[in-house]
């Protein structure tokens, strides 16, 4: 954990470049406060400087999953976030070159804990919504293409996330992401 002296403390993962970044908490009877985004911060906690050109929001029912999903062409770094609810937060890595290409790495980000997840180009990146409803938003670093997105499938064997859901539970999904490639036939970068 690397603490500056901005309102930012990070923490590596077991994946090179994905970080887990837990903005400062000003709180009092009245509530709480917090930076959710400053680009100054973010570049002097982590070392990157990123330009952030869209902002996605969803919500989502509990259980449902959403991902593995990159794009080929305009390739996109994520921040990640949730401002209401939980979710266990996925990402797979898919650079040949990498020192942990195929591994994957999951944390609970929520509304309670506002942790928030970078995650670079080169990853897949997918979420499962552990409470009744979640919200989701975040930014990324270059805009949507749906042209060049791919989707991993979500329990494919030689990835091995193990997703937190009980016995019995079958995740809610869309089509696409049902229909997931597996590990040997997604491209990689």
């Amino acid at each position: 954990m690397v603490t500056t002296p901005t309102k930012l403390v990070v923490t590596p993962t077991a994946i090179h470049d994905v970080l887990i970044i837990e903005p400062k908490v000003f709180g009092d009877e009245r509530g709480w406060f917090t930076e959710s985004f400053n680009a100054q911060d973010f570049a002097l906690a982590t070392g990157l400087k990123v330009d952030f050109v869209q902002d996605n929001h969803s919500f989502s029912r509990q259980w449902t999953l959403r991902g593995l999903h990159y794009q080929l062409e305009h390739t996109q770094g994520k921040l990640v976030r949730v401002v209401a609810g939980s979710v266990f937060d996925v990402a797979v890595d898919i650079r040949q070159d990498s020192p942990s290409y195929g591994k994957w790495v999951g944390v609970e980000l929520s509304a309670e804990n506002h942790k928030q997840m970078w995650i670079p180009i080169g990853l897949a990146h997918g979420f499962l919504v552990l409470s009744e409803t979640a919200e989701f938003l975040y930014k990324t670093t270059d805009y949507y293409h749906s042209q060049s997105e791919v989707c991993l499938a979500w329990n494919d064997p030689t990835v091995g996330i193990e997703w937190p859901m009980p016995q019995g539970v079958t995740p809610n999904m869309n089509a696409k992401d049902s229909a997931g490639l597996l590990w040997d036939a997604t491209p990689k970068f």
